[in-house]
C-alpha cells in the first residue's frame, strides 16, 4: 500500500454517517467513483461515464474523522470502455492504523464532444502496457 499514490484522499465527517453513526457505505462508493472516474479520464484522455459498478465488498468499517484513500488500477480495456478495480483504506485519524474498508469494480466508457462513444486511445493502451511491465 505504501507504494501506490491515491487517486483521491478525504477525511470523513458526521455527514457522511448512516443511521447507526458509521460512516455510509453509499458515501464510501462514491469516493470510490470520484477516484476511479479521475484515473480513467485522464488515462482516457477525455470524458469517462460511469456505465457499471460491481463486485463491491466492505470487509472493514471506518469512523468519522478518518482518513480514506482510494487507490485504483486499469484491469481491462475494450473498443470505448475502461474497467477500474479500486480498493478504499482507512487511516484512524490519530495513528497510522488502517484498514481496508472497501473494493469494487467500475466500468467506464469514453465519450467524445457530441457524448457518443469512443475508442480507447493507442496512448492510453500504451500507458498501461508500461504500468503491467513495471
Amino acid at each position: 500500500m505504501t507504494d501506490r499514490s491515491p487517486l483521491i484522499r478525504v477525511t470523513a465527517m458526521p455527514a457522511d454517517t448512516n443511521p447507526y453513526g458509521g460512516v455510509f457505505g453509499g458515501w464510501l462508493m462514491s469516493q470510490m467513483a470520484l477516484g476511479a472516474g479521475s484515473l480513467a479520464s485522464r488515462l482516457g484522455q477525455g470524458k469517462a461515464v460511469v456505465v457499471s459498478a460491481s463486485d463491491f465488498a466492505f470487509p472493514g468499517a471506518m469512523a468519522v474523522g478518518d482518513e480514506l484513500s482510494v487507490f485504483g488500477e486499469v484491469t481491462a480495456t475494450g473498443t470505448t470502455s475502461m474497467t477500474v478495480q479500486v480498493e478504499a483504506i482507512s487511516r484512524e485519524r490519530n495513528s497510522e492504523v488502517t484498514t481496508r474498508v472497501a473494493e469494487g469494480t467500475f466500468k467506464f466508457v469514453l465519450l467524445d464532444e457530441e457524448d457518443r462513444p469512443r475508442p480507447v486511445r493507442e496512448a492510453t493502451l500504451s500507458r498501461q502496457r508500461e504500468n503491467d511491465n513495471g
